[in-house]
């Protein structure tokens, strides 16, 4: 119970709950009023940064959700042409998380990290689809124990200015790894061929828990 009340942060969070805690206390000085609004703000980035520990199903045969939050979109659709794959075909899952999901992304398989590319980009509304494709966002491409390419895509989103990745180039990751986070609202992408779709337009994901697809 302890640990849902008072989650752990990840190390991103900080500098940015000092800063919260600072201006609560400031404000407090000048108006009673004031000071509850940035408290409770205060308590909101808490929250915000939180890095729960997740359990995944650890099997090859299943992706699982790489991020908190909502599913906006499962379509067929080509590669992302920033990886050369543009001209072959993918299922891909968009995950939208809101400013209330934990923002922590997580490794949808066991394998390596073959791949990363920075990409700057706009800020636009994470939930559009044209998100995708202008906004700052950030590429991984797993190759996973059958040799098959999986990418995940992190998309900053509205308020997002900074993606956070955890992970580097040739690094050997288990399902449900921690691989970055996005701050403040944002949007991940899953690519990947020859699995099914678990998962409907709508549904609430849990990062490293929820089954994605399955092979």
């Amino acid at each position: 119970m302890t640990d849902i009340i008072f989650p752990k942060i990840h190390t991103e969070g900080y500098k940015f709950l000092a800063i919260a805690i600072l201006i609560t206390i400031f404000l407090y000085f000048f108006s009673g009023f004031l000071g509850l609004i940035s408290l409770v703000l205060t308590i909101w980035v808490y929250y915000f940064f939180r890095d729960p520990e997740r359990v995944s199903i650890n099997d090859d045969n299943y992706l699982v959700s790489p991020a908190d939050g909502s599913v906006v979109q499962v379509q067929e659709t080509n590669g992302p042409k920033e990886l050369n794959l543009e001209s072959k075909k993918f299922t891909k899952v968009s995950i939208f998380m809101n400013v209330f999901d934990c923002h922590v992304n997580r490794i949808p398989c066991d394998g390596k990290i073959s791949e990363i590319i920075y990409k700057p980009g706009k800020f636009l509304n994470a939930s559009l689809d044209k998100a995708s494709e202008d906004n700052e966002r950030n590429y991984y491409k797993i190759t996973n124990n059958k040799e098959q390419d999986i990418i995940v895509v992190q998309i900053a989103g509205l308020i997002a200015r900074r993606i956070v990745c955890e992970t580097a180039k040739d690094q050997d990751l288990k399902q449900g790894d921690r691989i970055g986070m996005i701050r403040f609202g944002s949007r991940v992408d899953v690519y990947f061929e020859n699995y099914t779709s678990l998962v409907k337009i709508n549904q609430k994901t849990v990062a490293g828990e929820t089954l994605l697809a399955k092979m």
